[in-house]
């Protein structure tokens, strides 16, 4: 049987940003481009085992304000946990069977932070596997607002870890306890970079198609379409190129972690294996460079005129887009 995990992992969020993933939690959008693997038909079986009470910012800062917490302008005002398990955990388990193990998760949150400061907890099972986004304003014990107290340094996540662990594997006791990643130094990438890049690839399949098929009798109808689709395209490739910039920090330190244990005499079987999951995550950095540096180069190579259609497209008085 393939090893089975419970997952935690913290994400802070300040201001405007906590909107944000009120979006994305509560499935205000009909459509999600940037996330293909939600299906919107299931969305309708989501739950919450902590239901808002309004929009979260707004919960946020009444939080923050009957507390009477001193707010900086670069305050977290919120902490996302995502909580999970490994996908063969959730084969063959039931609806029934699926809340049970968030509920007890949130119990396990409820002890180690004061439930009066929870915004939300909802449970998506609209994706490829079951998971839960908790959100609460970082407000300690002594009613102060520091996320960097509650979720602590490397030596304090990996406490979190420990206690999770503890705490899941009274009642799924055939959970194990992975490495924790601030020991290990593993890194998450996370796989919207991965999709976002396929979502792109894609577009630029269809644009290289689109200007394959130009012609100076339908130039000025292919030109309209090719600039509608780089109003996606173009900002698309500019945000991935600024996301990968952040990994090559993570790529250079695996790489290094790499050389190191190839210089260890003692080659036990741990350290071989962390060595091959680091040469795959380094390999994974490399391929999407490389396909970013492809999107960039069907960029570059737009023609000007081209160019001069989707920089200048003409505003209606609806304010929308008029490529006519």
């Amino acid at each position: 049987m393939k090893a089975q995990y419970a997952i935690l992992r913290f994400a802070k969020y300040k201001g405007p940003t906590v909107s944000r993933i009120e979006a994305h939690n509560e499935r205000t959008k009909e459509t999600y481009a940037s996330n293909p693997d939600i299906k919107v038909e299931l969305s309708k079986h989501n739950f919450h085992p902590i239901v808002p009470d309004g929009k979260y910012r707004d919960i946020s800062n009444r939080i923050i304000r009957e507390a009477g917490c001193r707010v900086r302008k670069d305050s977290v005002t919120a902490v996302e946990v995502l909580i999970t398990a490994s996908p063969e955990f959730f084969e063959k388990k039931s609806r029934k069977e699926i809340r049970e193990f968030f509920d007890y998760a949130v119990e396990f949150m409820k002890s180690k932070q004061n439930p009066a400061t929870y915004i939300s907890a909802v449970v998506h099972v609209d994706e490829k596997t079951p998971h839960m986004h908790l959100c609460f304003v970082p407000i300690t014990a002594d009613g102060r607002l520091s996320a960097k107290e509650i979720i602590g340094n490397k030596k304090r996540l990996t406490q979190w870890q420990d206690e999770f662990w503890s705490y899941m594997v009274k009642k799924y006791p055939d959970f194990e306890r992975g490495e924790s990643a601030s020991l290990t130094g593993r890194t998450h990438i996370p796989p919207r970079l991965f999709k976002q890049a396929a979502r792109l690839n894609r577009q630029k399949d269809k644009l290289v198609q689109l200007l394959s098929e130009m012609n100076p009798l339908n130039a000025k109808t292919k030109s309209k379409e090719i600039a509608a689709l780089l109003d996606e395209y173009i900002p698309g490739v500019e945000e991935l190129m600024t996301k990968l910039k952040k990994t090559s920090k993570a790529a250079k330190e695996m790489r290094s972690e790499i050389a190191d244990l190839k210089k260890e005499v003692n080659s036990s079987k741990a350290s071989t294996l962390r060595q091959l999951e680091l040469e795959k995550k380094v390999q994974e950095l490399d391929d999407l460079q490389h396909m970013v540096e492809a999107l960039r180069q069907t960029m570059d190579a737009i023609p000007a005129e081209i160019l001069a259609v989707y920089k200048e497209p003409q505003i209606t008085e609806k304010g929308e887009i008029n490529r006519e």
